[in-house]
């Protein structure tokens, strides 16, 4: 059955796409984890044989060197697919950007210089359609203002594998009875006041950041946590496993699914309203 079903994914991403896909100024995707045994690495190949965007952010920990190099590797048909996929969409025009993360930071290595396939840079300004300006980082920078560390810190580490385990196991059963995918992790995330509470002093860092900088927004991944908001005049996207953020050629900016569907949106300012 595993055989089977990898087959039909690496077909899907290398057969040509029958209905076009909505036009996307760019997408911004985080946390992949490429080589980990909890990789949704099939739904990307999926979404990303899909996609027409000018422009792709990998917001970091796309590759999970960390994890490749302290624990057994995971690295099945389906995550070469992903990197197939995104040499197509190289080779069709889309310019892609890298911004490791902590899980791939020996990439930082390289940061400023110009690939064969993409650039690599520590953090990047997205100007927008409408003239937003929305700093892209993967967001581990913060981790010295959120992280409890020590023990605490370290148990909260363990804990999370073993959701992500928990997570697997149930998305397998649900596959079969061919229901969609739920997420365990955050499920149990929003009901943990001391994980809410993480969260909150990260989106808060973030947003600090951004308003030291003089931007309007921030777009990063690294806490798992898919979301699109508009605070105080700024705008974050907090990116979970199966989720991307997008951006339509109009300036409107989407929490998109793995299957495309659009979970929120904001629209862009109006025509008029940009020069203002």
């Amino acid at each position: 059955m595993q055989d089977f079903e990898q087959r039909d994914v690496r077909e899907a991403a290398t057969r040509p796409v029958t209905t076009l896909a909505p036009h996307r100024r760019a997408v911004f995707l985080s946390d992949v984890h490429l080589g980990s045994r909890h990789c949704h690495a099939a739904e990307l190949a999926r979404f990303l044989a899909d996609l027409r965007c000018e422009r792709l952010y990998l917001v970091g920990d796309i590759i999970d060197l960390w994890w490749m190099a302290h624990r057994r590797t995971a690295w099945r048909p389906a995550h070469s697919d992903v990197i197939q996929a995104l040499h197509e969409l190289q080779r069709a025009g889309t310019e892609i950007i890298y911004i490791p993360g902590n899980h791939d930071a020996s990439l930082r290595k390289v940061c400023g210089l110009m690939l064969p396939a993409m650039q690599v840079r520590r953090r990047a300004i997205h100007v927008t359609a409408d003239g937003r300006r929305l700093l892209v980082v993967h967001g581990d920078d913060y981790d010295g203002i959120t992280h409890f560390g020590g023990l605490q810190e370290k148990f909260g580490d363990w804990l999370y594998y073993r959701i992500l385990t928990g997570n697997h196991l149930l998305n397998a059963a649900r596959r079969r009875l061919g229901q969609r995918y739920w997420s365990l992790s955050e499920f149990l995330k929003k009901r943990s006041g001391a994980a809410e509470r993480y969260i909150e002093r990260f989106v808060q860092a973030g947003l600090d950041d951004v308003r030291r900088r003089g931007l309007d927004g921030i777009v990063c991944g690294h806490i798992h946590r898919a979301a699109l908001v508009e605070r105080d005049g700024l705008i974050g996207d907090w990116v979970e496993s199966l989720t991307v953020l997008a951006e339509d050629p109009d300036g409107t900016l989407r929490l998109l699914d793995h299957t495309g569907r659009t979970l929120v949106a904001l629209p862009g300012k109006p025509a008029w309203a940009r020069a203002a």
